[in-house]
């Protein structure tokens, strides 16, 4: 028996948040002023370094001056008794000397051995040293050299040893005032260094936002530009970048001459664009035009002849076959025809539409030509009435209704609804068929767009019944879209909900006329409107 498997879960990973970008102008300051701050702190670090210097050689030439003048004091003084009596403490209060000065004498007789050590306070009293200072005083001592001890209680002092017949002593004064010196011009230093560089920060924010002035030009230019809707109809880009910001003979300047350059070949492009779309459309309405009276002939002429009885089998299957053809030929003709003309602005006669009435007689058509579907209404309880073209409007429903039937298998439930959200009025056709292929659904709307690698066609068709809904649909101002998962397909149209204004006595009959039929239909209940038995 083999053991079972384990498996861990993997977190997942944390997802990472991408940094703001910085600007071109914060890039140049920091790189600027962090440049001068760091030569201005080198300068500082370097001043102060030879100041430093400066002053500890000065200090060591008045504590090697003040250590021969302390000996010719112990070698030369006169004091009773035994010489070993003679301490630091009194040679200082003998001699008058500066403030600081540090005092460590050993003297020696025929007896005995005496270390003393002291010094004069800033208020000029003489002190003793204590023992411990006095032995960490001798510590440093390396023989006749100066050097730098660090005294407890005291801080440092810069000393030197001297000798006095056959005593000896250590002068000493402190760096107090060598370290206060010091950090008072670093402390200067710095506020100097600050001051400038704001000052310095503020020049070049106004130097550097002078100088990207015509970038920042350019960029506006653009992008004014890329919120124009250029890929369809009459577009012409006015937008320039000021002459004044597209001097060619600085770099930036450059810049925003080349884009002038290329908004006029764009500008000359789209209109080049639109005079071919122009002549285009007019060949197709010209050609559709022109054709409806040959496929009328063609159709009139094989009726005619299928009524001769003495046709044989072939000959009538081939006329027949004929007419069929000249019939769906004619319908691609008089779709082309429409599109064309609805490209053009034409082909809409605006009214009072009843959208509520154009949904049910909508399904009422459906019905006969998909009798293996489930046609279910959702209405809303009062009429939905807009501004219009009713036959135009019809016509879409017609073609999604179309739509659904022909891409769905037998049994599939098809909802159309139709209701109000906020301004605008909303019409669904929804089914639970097998969806549509992702990757046709955004080509859909296109002309001669085709579905049949996603759902099952039963009969030929153009292609462009989608796109013609489309383009009635846009011309109302309005939008067509679809959502679409296995089961779920749903086609949403959405136009201005805003009624036609009765301009003529036509129109308010129109409303009148589709509200009484839209209240006669729903008359058989008083819950909504009359259920469409599925079939």
């Amino acid at each position: 028996m083999s053991a079972p498997e384990i498996t861990f879960d993997t977190p997942d990973p944390a997802p990472t948040r991408s940094r703001k970008p910085i600007s071109l102008q914060a890039r140049l300051m920091i790189a600027i002023i962090g440049f001068v701050a760091l030569i201005l702190t080198i300068i500082a670090i370097a001043t102060a370094t030879l100041l430093g210097g400066v002053l500890q050689d000065n200090l060591s030439a008045r504590v090697v001056t003040s250590a021969q003048q302390l000996g010719g004091a112990l070698l030369n003084a006169q004091y009773p008794g035994n010489a070993a009596d003679v301490t630091a403490y009194d040679i200082l209060q003998q001699r008058p000397t500066s403030a600081g000065i540090l005092l460590v004498t050993q003297t020696n007789s025929l007896t005995a051995s005496n270390t003393t050590g002291a010094y004069i306070d800033a208020d000029g009293e003489v002190q003793r040293l204590t023992n411990e200072q006095v032995t960490q005083v001798i510590a440093a001592t390396t023989g006749p050299a100066t050097g730098t001890v660090a005294i407890e209680g005291l801080g440092e002092y810069r000393i030197t040893t001297f000798r006095a017949g056959g005593d000896a002593g250590i002068a000493g004064l402190p760096l107090s005032d060598v370290n206060s010196t010091i950090e008072q011009m670093l402390i200067t230093v710095a506020l100097v260094t600050a001051g400038g560089l704001l000052v310095l920060a503020a020049v070049i924010a106004l130097v550097i936002r002078a100088g990207l002035r015509p970038l920042r030009a350019v960029a506006d230019t653009a992008t004014r530009v890329a919120a124009l809707p250029l890929d369809q109809g009459r577009v012409s880009i006015a937008e320039r970048v000021p002459a004044a910001e597209a001097d060619d003979r600085t770099e930036i300047g450059r810049v925003g001459a080349a884009l002038n350059t290329l908004l006029d070949h764009v500008d000359t492009s789209l209109d080049a664009r639109q005079a071919n779309e122009e002549r285009m459309r007019t060949f197709v309405a010209d050609a559709s035009h022109e054709l409806r009276t040959p496929l009328a002939s063609i159709r009139g002429y094989s009726e005619l002849s299928l009524r001769d009885t003495t046709l044989s089998e072939t000959s009538e299957s081939a006329l027949q076959r004929i007419q069929a053809q000249s019939l769906r030929m004619t319908t691609l003709v008089e779709d082309l025809l429409l599109l064309a003309r609805l490209d053009e602005g034409q082909e809409l006669v605006y009214g009072s539409v009843d959208l509520t009435r154009l949904a049910l007689e909508a399904v009422g058509d459906a019905r006969p030509a998909g009798p293996d579907h489930r046609w279910i209404l959702d209405l809303a309880e009062t009429p939905v009435v807009i501004a219009g073209d009713t036959a135009r409007l019809h016509q879409v429903m017609a073609n999604l209704l179309a739509n659904a039937r022909t891409h769905t298998p037998a049994g599939t439930e098809v909802t159309v609804g139709v209701a109000l959200d906020g301004d605008r009025a909303v019409l669904r056709v929804h089914d639970d068929g097998p969806g549509i292929d992702p990757s046709i659904a955004e080509d859909l709307f296109e002309r001669f767009a085709r579905a049949d690698r996603s759902r099952a066609r039963k009969t030929g068709g153009t292609g462009l019944g989608l796109s013609i809904a489309r383009a009635i649909v846009e011309a109302h101002h309005g939008t067509v879209s679809v959502r679409s998962v296995p089961g779920d397909t749903t086609f949403e149209v959405r136009l201005p909900a805003a009624p036609a204004a009765p301009s003529a006595d036509a129109g308010a009959a129109a409303v009148a006329g589709a509200s009484a039929s839209a209240g006669t239909a729903r008359g058989a209940s008083a819950e909504g409107p009359p259920p469409v038995p599925p079939l």
